[in-house]
């Protein structure tokens, strides 16, 4: 998937940005598009505006990206307007055509293997609704939220339930959750779990 960022040509694995997760979303803006070239699309323009903090996804090894036909400096400037951080990207092309979003929005997702990617999910239409928080995004990735309590096979990254958790600005190597937090998320999943099933919450 030949395309142009901020930082110049990019290729489909570039837009992973070194993790192994990508979900791509094709947002309408570019000539033709009602509103051009002040505003992309309405209804993309709703979905850009519910994305949570990626950062959130960024610390579960996932990147989401958009992609559009428009050029870098009005991806840029309409970005800087709405107030929008995601990363976007200018197609140059035939993605939109090949993965079913060259008449239609519609989100992507790949997994990254070494050198091998696999598109592993699609959704468009009211799919595309639904779109915007974390836990929907992670949803519909092959890791998933890569948290314990999910049937996840052997091997696959998990961590103890709410403990990878932060502030959008603290995801470093050294970051920890409040100890206090940590007590209090353990004794309600001892709870929850050892409660008994006839006992209506």
């Amino acid at each position: 998937m030949p395309s142009r960022g901020p930082a110049g040509k990019a290729s489909l694995p570039d837009l992973f940005d070194g993790r192994r997760q990508l979900i791509v979303y094709r947002a309408f803006f570019e000539p033709g598009v009602f509103g051009w070239p002040e505003h992309a699309c309405r209804g993309c323009s709703m979905v850009a505006d519910q994305v949570a903090h990626v950062a959130h996804l960024n610390a579960r090894d996932t990147t989401l990206a958009f992609v559009s036909r428009a050029p870098q400096p009005d991806i840029a400037r309409l970005k800087a307007r709405m107030g929008w951080e995601i990363p976007w990207f200018s197609l140059t092309d035939r993605f939109d055509a090949d993965f079913g979003v060259d008449e239609w929005h519609g989100t992507n997702v790949f997994y990254r293997d070494g050198d091998r990617v696999f598109r592993t999910y699609f959704t468009n239409n009211r799919g595309d609704e639904q779109m915007g928080g974390t836990w929907n995004y992670l949803d519909i990735t092959p890791l998933g939220r890569q948290e314990v309590w999910e049937d996840s096979p052997e091997g696959y990254p998990q961590t103890p339930t709410y403990k990878w958790w932060n502030w959008h600005d603290n995801y470093d190597a050294d970051a920890a959750p409040d100890k206090k937090w940590v007590e209090v998320s353990d004794a309600g999943e001892a709870a929850f779990r050892n409660q008994d099933p006839g006992t209506k919450p």
